[in-house]
């Protein structure tokens, strides 16, 4: 215990020897930010260095790679305009949906013991609804299996979605032929009949602006018996004109106005063999038959 007490006043005296630890500190206080489209965005960083009055304030941008927003005192190119630095807090103007995403707040203090600190803020743009696109065939079979299709790619949050017929909402209910999905857009027919012929629109919407529609788009259901009526009578027709074309074939080889006229054959003028030259040699001549005159 006695040499306990004489170590004690030493120890203490060694520990306030030694040098504290000198270290930067980043923190945001907010680090997720959502804001509508085209309006400002502050990305707070606050920081506090032990000794370095000066510390240099870095700002980028995660995503694929590493883009930087604000680097040895400017902005970049892409920034450069529509941004604004208040210590170490960044504002940007009129920001749109490219602007989403995580950015970093980096603070280096060369004289402290530790010298850099960050820290990471994470910005989501809101986005209204846009008109959305419409898949509404012209016209479809009766008994057909059908689903219309309604996308909104560009709404943040991701927009929600109601199908309307002659303007009036459809609402699936368990005695209903058609089901709707209000979060993939789609509403999709058992088995369409003539009743279902309308005029046919999508609403997309979400919490940010007001709901947006595409145009209306006309559908037609076409009856299987119509469909079945047409088909006999082209199938009719198409063997009336077969027949037709077989008939006439044959009248035209009776008449004789189907056969090939046979080309004439060449005939050579006759040319009798030229007797051979009488001989030079008249020693050698001998008459065959003597002549009376």
């Amino acid at each position: 215990m006695q040499t306990m007490k004489i170590l004690a006043p030493l120890l203490i005296t060694a520990m306030l020897q030694i040098p504290a630890c000198l270290t930067v500190t980043v923190s945001s206080s907010k680090p997720k930010v959502e804001v509508h489209e085209h309006t400002d965005a502050v990305l707070s960083c606050e920081f506090k260095t032990e000794k370095d009055p000066n510390p240099r304030i870095e700002w980028k941008k995660r995503g694929k790679g590493v883009t930087f927003v604000y680097f040895d005192g400017k902005f970049s190119d892409h920034y450069a305009g529509r941004a604004k630095m208040e210590g170490a807090t960044l504002t940007l103007h009129s920001v749109t949906q490219k602007d989403s995403g995580e950015y970093r707040c980096e603070v280096t203090a060369s004289q402290d013991h530790v010298n850099l600190g960050e820290t990471s803020v994470s910005l989501n743009v809101l986005v209204p609804p846009h008109v959305p696109s419409c898949e509404v065939p012209g016209s479809v079979f009766s008994g057909s299996i059908l689903e219309l299709v309604c996308k909104d790619k560009l709404s943040v949050p991701p927009a929600t979605y109601r199908w309307f017929k002659d303007n009036k909402a459809l609402t699936a209910t368990g005695e209903t032929l058609f089901s709707v999905d209000s979060d993939k857009g789609t509403l999709k027919f058992k088995s369409v009949s003539k009743a279902d012929s309308g005029m046919y629109r999508c609403e997309s919407s979400n919490s940010v602006g007001a709901p947006k529609s595409c145009v209306a788009q006309r559908l037609k259901i076409i009856e299987y018996q119509l469909s079945l009526k047409t088909l006999i009578a082209g199938g009719a027709g198409l063997l009336a004109l077969i027949l037709l074309c077989c008939l006439s074939a044959c009248l035209c080889r009776r008449r004789g106005c189907c056969k090939k006229e046979k080309k004439a054959q060449s005939c050579k003028p006759y040319s009798p063999t030229p007797p051979p030259p009488p001989s030079r040699n008249l020693k050698n001549y001998k008459h065959t038959q003597s002549f009376m005159i």
